[in-house]
């Protein structure tokens, strides 16, 4: 598989990890940090994920479309987690996360 046809889903993946990483580091900052806690922890996970399938989708790994499918409920989990919270980091957070969902749920759709 050549990365090529994944480029889309690369590039919302790794927007998606620098939003998570942005929002985590943000959410630090925060005067009530306790109850951000959720939030930080769900902005790593998915920072995480999205940096993994992003790197296994550039090595055409035989099993990015399984990671893409992890990650977009991991994206999912971190948005609703996020739209709880009035932050704008937050918002644009859950933004981010919603549009990677998207693109790896059309991944998976495609290369399944």
């Amino acid at each position: 598989m050549s990365h090529e046809k994944f480029q889309s889903c690369i590039d919302a993946c790794v927007a998606c990890a620098i939003e998570c990483e942005h929002c985590a580091t943000e959410c630090l900052r925060e005067e009530d940090v306790k109850m951000m806690v959720r939030c930080i922890e769900l902005d790593r996970q998915c920072a995480s994920v999205c940096r993994s399938a992003a790197e296994l989708m550039s090595i055409g790994g035989d099993y990015a479309s399984l990671l893409c499918n992890a990650c977009a409920e991991i994206c999912d989990a971190c948005a609703e987690e996020c739209e709880k919270h009035e932050a704008e980091h937050c918002k644009r957070c859950a933004e981010e996360c919603r549009s990677c969902a998207e693109e790896c749920r059309k991944m998976v759709a495609e290369h399944a």
